[in-house]
């Protein structure tokens, strides 16, 4: 069976590498209306959030965010699968970062960072955009799938332009095994915590609500004393995005014990304030209480 789905998987990710940019938009389109109109997917969910993350919202305005919303999900999952085809050139001119420079005096330095990012946009292209765009060693931390097959042939294509991936389970041994390697430790932020770490998990008022927030970041930054990056990517036309990073913490050993956690959330919570629709609703944000 997993070769199966390994064979029926490769051959989509072929088949797509065929399609024009326009065409890969157009089948967005028809997946959209899909599990838009047709099957509602977690609709229920992301009503629920949009609700109690925007309590001065009514129904219809709730209503109106929906087609944007699902437009956003689809054009991520098409994307995701067009980048196992995507040249340099593409990648670079789609997810173009704007103020490299940032990085320059602490790679100058020898100083290696985490670079912590939202499932806000396009995070797909982030793994093959990052090792064109700077100096540093990039490395790419994972959740494998359970699919071996799929998951190599997933691992070599988003290593294909020089970026080092990493499973999560081995994030500590990654970052010991490269701290003589100045490097960037790209690592989203954003997801709920499982319930095995619910414990460690940085609690933050989080657009209105309660939120556990996931403790490797901080405490990964902290115990090296790893300046933290936050990466803003934002969707200027459709297929096109732009990247600009900001400092969220030179100095992590020196901050109390949350304020990076806070720091990330809070710059998150106001871009999605400024353009709501471009973030993951679909996901089961808060399904964790304190």
């Amino acid at each position: 069976m997993n070769f199966i789905l390994a064979f029926i998987f490769i051959l989509v990710v072929l088949i797509l590498g065929l399609f024009s940019f326009f065409l890969i938009y157009q089948l967005s389109n028809l997946v959209h209306f899909f599990i838009y109109r047709v099957f509602g997917y977690r609709k229920n969910v992301i009503v629920e959030n949009l609700t109690k993350c925007f309590p001065d919202k009514n129904d219809l305005e709730i209503k109106k965010l929906l087609p944007s919303i699902y437009r956003n999900l689809t054009d991520n999952v098409l994307e995701g699968l067009k980048a196992f085809t995507m040249t340099r050139k593409q990648i670079v001119k789609r997810h173009k970062l704007l103020n490299p420079e940032i990085l320059q005096d602490f790679f100058e330095s020898g100083q290696s960072l985490i670079a912590v990012a939202g499932h806000y946009c396009n995070w797909e292209w982030g793994s093959l955009s990052a090792s064109l765009q700077t100096d540093y060693n990039i490395i790419g931390l994972y959740k494998p799938l359970n699919n071996k097959l799929i998951n190599k042939f997933i691992h070599k294509s988003r290593s294909k332009f020089g970026t080092f991936l990493a499973p999560i389970s081995e994030t500590y041994a990654t970052f010991n095994e490269l701290k003589d390697t100045p490097s960037v430790f790209l690592m989203a932020a954003d997801q709920s915590p499982g319930r095995k770490i619910k414990n460690k998990a940085y609690w933050i008022n989080f657009l209105g609500r309660d939120t556990a927030f996931l403790h490797g970041p901080e405490q990964y930054a902290t115990s090296n004393n790893y300046p933290v990056i936050y990466i803003d990517v934002q969707r200027k036309k459709r297929g096109y995005y732009t990247i600009e990073l900001s400092v969220l913490a030179d100095k992590p050993s020196e901050l109390k014990n949350g304020e990076i956690t806070s720091r990330f959330a809070k710059k998150l919570e106001s871009i999605i304030y400024k353009n709501p629709v471009n973030w993951l609703w679909s996901h089961k944000r808060w399904k964790l209480s304190r």
